[in-house]
């Protein structure tokens, strides 16, 4: 599979990010969530790492969300396992599209496989 089929899986994350944001009414957020899905068209190794670090940190919002969304309506008596199931689903997905970015399709892409060497200092003697 090429590096570009690899890049649907977090620009679906990201888009799912976006919608919840959005739904809690939290707009500026979204956009910025729209904004990163552009983020996936720029080769460059930061690029890589700052997707990897938001769908790193939207998959632990997944998980929080479900946390707090199942307390409330075990609250108030109302089922909540499915809630949990699918909520839990998404930040695994989530999470698998951060993961992505070390496969060596998109390392290869994002230039991730470069390894930079430190000079060597020299002595003075």
């Amino acid at each position: 599979m090429r590096a570009a089929g690899f890049l649907v899986v977090p620009a679906f994350a990201l888009l799912l990010l976006a919608a919840h944001f959005l739904h809690a009414g939290l707009e500026a957020v979204a956009a910025v969530g729209l904004l990163l899905v552009g983020l996936l068209l720029v080769p460059r190794p930061w690029a890589a790492r700052t997707l990897q670090a938001v769908l790193a940190a939207g998959a632990i919002e997944w998980l929080l969300t479900a946390w707090s969304l199942a307390h409330q309506r075990a609250g108030h008596g109302q089922p909540f396992l499915r809630l949990v199931v699918i909520l839990s689903s998404v930040a695994l997905v989530t999470a698998v599209a951060a993961a992505l970015f070390q496969h060596p399709a998109l390392r290869a892409r994002f230039g991730l496989n470069r390894t930079t060497v430190a000079p060597t200092q020299r002595s003075t003697n």
